[in-house]
């Protein structure tokens, strides 16, 4: 999987003439508005429940994880899978919007189901994309962020798992059964202050470690070519496990080639499908490029400032570097986490929803939802570590359909992005895209 997805990264990034030159330009359409085209939710609204589903936990226990499995050198590659992951997100994200269809009730559909059915005739593809999705929702979507987050407020806080599972149920059940434009005012408002409060406590830390900072960026570069290259309290790890647990941390934090993203981005009102590609893009750049990169040189420059801080510690690394901002520090950390989770909770409820709609139509939605929930209360109180096997795989197996689709599709994509992106044309209105 790590071959095909990162292979698939920089085979895009080259059909797309290096899309990843354009980020700012991507940015800047991120906070207009196309109003008058057709869609469900704004540009900017699909975008926050793209990165609501993908700024979690792997965001700061993965990276902690990646480090004490792979040595500060998988800091670097991670971040370099979020660089060429830039690609990769845009090219799925155009050709959902490019070949999404108007339901029944009214609403956009679009994603790797609509494109392997519609376009390429692949049905039995495209049910098993929908069917992977659906697991992967129920379980690195669903249960494993609800245990997550249950665990560290009863460690913290000693309030019981079934409380905790009791709120976030009732919670998430209200914003979901308001449908996608609840779901998108939500994570409006919740995305930007929970990514804000972490990258401030991250600063913070950074601040405390200054004097570590420059060698901690020195350390995660040059270790990630070499084994021998160590300091502080890390022992030399291989190369290729730095490669190997950066990268699978990187692929899977941002969600580049899973086909997650590109099904909320088919509902954004946008002119023509590029420009909402571009869009969608972002998404990578802020989960991996920006966060995980921030949080992996806060970490190991914490490891180089305090020696008590030992970086085996996977899971409770992050925990560590935190506390040594005493009271304050672990206010952030949990605040983070409880957000992000609950944001995740809430991006993930719409991409299996969207999914089984497609299988089984309108009339699995009510059901669907109420499974939901409960799920998310079971998650709280279960012991679930089967449950993160079953939906590591799942997320993977979602994979394969989503890149068979934008690899069969690179001369589309490659098409589409000269002629609106290249030929200064990001403003034309596409004729022939669903309105």
């Amino acid at each position: 999987m790590i071959v095909l997805l990162f292979g698939t990264h920089l085979y895009l990034t080259v059909r797309t003439g290096f899309v990843q030159r354009k980020i700012g330009t991507a940015i800047k359409l991120s906070f207009t508005s196309d109003k008058e085209s057709a869609g469900d939710i704004s540009q900017f609204g699909s975008l926050v429940i793209a990165l609501a589903a993908t700024i979690g936990t792997g965001n700061i226990i993965g990276i902690a994880t990646a480090i004490a499995l792979g040595g500060p050198g998988a800091v670097f590659w991670c971040w370099l899978t979020g660089v060429f992951g830039i690609a990769t997100k845009y090219s799925e994200s155009l050709l959902a919007v490019k070949y999404r269809v108007k339901t029944e009730s009214g609403t956009m559909m679009g994603g790797a189901m609509v494109v392997l059915d519609k376009v390429l005739k692949m049905r039995w593809l495209a049910v098993l994309f929908c069917v992977f999705t659906a697991i992967a929702a129920f379980g690195i979507g669903n249960m494993t962020q609800a245990n997550s987050i249950s665990v560290l407020v009863e460690q913290h806080f000693a309030i019981p798992a079934y409380v905790t599972g009791i709120i976030l149920a009732v919670s998430v059940g209200i914003v979901m059964f308001g449908g996608v434009k609840w779901v998108a005012t939500v994570c409006k408002a919740l995305v930007p202050t929970m990514a804000l409060v972490y990258i401030i406590g991250c600063l913070l830390l950074l601040g405390l470690n200054y004097q570590y900072v420059g060698s901690a960026i020195s350390l995660i570069i040059s270790s990630a070519f070499s084994s021998d290259a160590v300091g502080g309290g890390f022992t030399g790890a291989a190369v290729m496990m730095a490669m190997r647990f950066g990268i699978a941390r990187g692929l899977f934090s941002n969600e580049s080639g899973l086909g997650s993203a590109p099904i909320v981005a088919a509902a954004a009102q946008t002119k023509n499908a590029v420009r909402q590609a571009l869009i969608s893009a972002t998404g990578t750049f802020w989960d991996t490029v920006v966060i995980c990169a921030l949080t992996g040189i806060v970490l190991v420059s914490s490891v180089l400032a305090f020696p008590d801080i030992d970086f085996h510690h996977g899971p409770m690394l992050t925990s560590m570097a935190f506390s040594k901002l005493h009271v304050w520090g672990s206010s952030i950390l949990t605040f983070g986490l409880l957000t992000f989770v609950f944001s995740t909770l809430l991006g993930w409820s719409y991409y299996a929803e969207r999914t089984l709609e497609y299988l089984f139509g309108k009339k699995v939605i009510v059901y669907y939802r109420v499974a939901w929930v409960f799920a998310i209360f079971f998650g709280a109180v279960l012991k679930i570590s089967l449950v993160w096997n079953i939906s590591d795989a799942a997320n993977a197996l979602m994979a394969i359909p989503n890149l068979i689709m934008v690899l069969m599709l690179s001369g589309v994509i490659a098409k589409e992005t000269r002629k609106y992106l290249w030929d200064n044309n990001l403003d034309t209105v596409d004729t022939e895209m669903v309105r």
